[in-house]
């Protein structure tokens, strides 16, 4: 069984026990999160799509671990011109565990 679940403009997939790893959310290691704009949820014969959301579906999960992601190098050029620009960028991550989908 899996989920399809937006947050923060973004869309996830969750399988319960398994971890996501997602944009930064404003909660500690340890607390519980839900997230109800559930897009579509497959429960091994049947797939349920919403439009645009499933009413009453939840995904549930567990926050694991707030971090940074590794360091991507970002390198601006232009040809010709003398000019070369390079920069680092770490996103903020929050890792969460999936503990229960519910339809």
């Amino acid at each position: 069984m899996y989920a399809i679940f937006e947050t923060g403009g973004r869309q996830y997939r969750a399988e319960e026990n398994k971890t996501v790893k997602m944009d930064k959310l404003d909660a500690e290691p340890g607390a519980e999160l839900s997230f109800d704009k559930v897009l579509a949820v497959h429960d091994g014969e049947k797939l349920s799509i919403g439009t645009p959301h499933i009413e009453g579906a939840k995904v549930t999960g567990q926050v694991v671990q707030q971090g940074r992601d590794r360091k991507i190098r970002v390198f601006k050029y232009k040809p010709k011109k003398r000019y070369k620009l390079m920069r680092g960028h770490r996103q903020d991550f929050t890792a969460v565990k999936i503990t229960g989908i519910s339809v």
